[in-house]
């Protein structure tokens, strides 16, 4: 009798440690994985196989300008909505309009490269020295 209710709890404990055996085996297997990356990641950077953008984003974890420029732009959009800021939203857009174009163009291009927006081929051409 004792034994038929032993059978079924013993069971039941065995898969509960398979289980966690498997779940630990998983974790130490990532953890494997993710390190073999990254020294795969850091061998192709000192041969030079990787391109500057992937150093340059590996750099900007934990940087505060996305964030920023997000919230720039986000700021106006949200101020339309409140009652008597729209007329103050207006005429942001008004002075910026009345920048400088080159201004402008560097404002563009920095809010861009913050966000992670290549450069096209044929726009950098426009930045060469005449």
């Amino acid at each position: 009798m004792l034994q038929l209710l032993l059978k079924p709890l013993l069971g039941v404990a065995g898969q509960a440690v398979s289980g966690f055996i498997e779940t630990k085996k998983a974790k130490a297997e990532n953890k494997l994985t993710e390190i073999k990356a990254n020294t795969k990641l850091k061998q192709q950077q000192i041969a030079g196989e990787v391109s500057w953008e992937a150093s340059a984003v590996e750099q900007m974890k934990g940087s505060w300008k996305d964030e920023f420029v997000l919230l720039a732009l986000m700021i106006p959009a949200i101020l339309v909505f409140i009652p008597g800021m729209t007329e103050h939203v207006e005429r942001g857009f008004e002075a910026l309009h009345k920048l400088p174009d080159y201004y402008k163009h560097l404002l563009y291009l920095s809010c861009s490269v913050s966000m992670g927006v290549r450069m096209a081929p044929g726009v950098k051409g426009l930045f060469k020295k005449k």
